[in-house]
């Protein structure tokens, strides 16, 4: 899928969780639903580190750029060494290691590990780094016209503000105990990057998703449903069909997870 389709289903992702744990009795407060939905929309977009056109490549300027090129080398160098002989030759990383439910796992705990250990500037730039990729999936139109400099900056002053508001007291959630109380940001960081991945799965390439595991003789092989049911990337039915789709999700998700249904 695209970028804005990645973004608003990791965002329905989230709400769709807050409304089923207060349905558990264990509700979100509302800036944890707030603050995870955006992790989570622009954690959805986080998997195509591998592809140099993507929307993440573009979000930090030439640093993201760079990125993109080494992630897409180690990606295709974990594929070539890993790949079984039924696993089909390739040229590049794409929908590789970055694309499996083990790297969504490994950024999630490292997120978690950096809001634990960092303190609040590690909280701080956590919430940067995905609220500037929500802004670029979310609002694409806007981001695309506007300079980088402007969405930095929207970033910057929306994670500063967030931050404040999650520090104030009765704004925690699951973790509760001294160093621990911002744990909880790993969550929506794999859960984006596992949303990615099952959006992906729908296409016509499908997804990779459950690397390393061999299926049908296969490490990589490509998850998804029956090829009749499978779209190309931009089509009709993700931007017609699905983006509504999760937007509707989204939002039923949201009033549930606040009480108001």
């Amino acid at each position: 899928m695209m970028g804005p389709a990645h973004s608003l289903s990791g965002a329905a992702a989230w709400l769709g969780l807050g409304a089923a744990v207060a349905a558990a009795g264990h509700p979100m407060p509302w800036p944890v639903l707030l603050a995870g939905s955006l992790i989570c929309a622009g954690a959805a977009l986080a998997p195509d580190l591998d592809h140099k056109s993507a929307t993440i490549s573009r979000a930090f300027g030439p640093l993201s750029r760079g990125l993109c090129e080494v992630v897409d080398k180690l990606s295709y160098a974990v594929y070539k060494w890993s790949r079984s002989a039924r696993d089909p030759r390739r040229s590049g990383g794409h929908r590789t290691l970055t694309h499996t439910w083990l790297w969504a796992v490994l950024i999630g705990a490292g997120a978690s590990a950096v809001a634990a250990t960092a303190g609040r500037w590690g909280v701080l730039f956590l919430l940067f780094v995905h609220l500037v990729l929500a802004v670029e999936g979310l609002l694409w139109r806007a981001a695309r016209m506007s300079s980088d400099v402007l969405v930095w900056l929207l970033g910057a002053t929306s994670a500063w503000i967030l931050a404040g508001v999650l520090d104030q007291p009765g704004n925690g959630w699951l973790f509760t105990a001294p160093g621990q109380e911002y744990l909880w940001l790993g969550l929506p960081v794999v859960l984006g990057a596992l949303v990615h991945d099952l959006g992906d799965a729908l296409t016509v390439s499908g997804c990779p998703v459950l690397w390393p595991i061999p299926i049908a003789g296969k490490r990589w092989y490509p998850v998804g449903p029956p090829k009749a049911m499978r779209f190309r990337a931009g089509s009709w039915v993700e931007l017609k069909v699905l983006m509504p789709v999760f937007m509707l999700l989204g939002g039923i998700g949201g009033a549930s997870a606040l009480g108001f249904v």
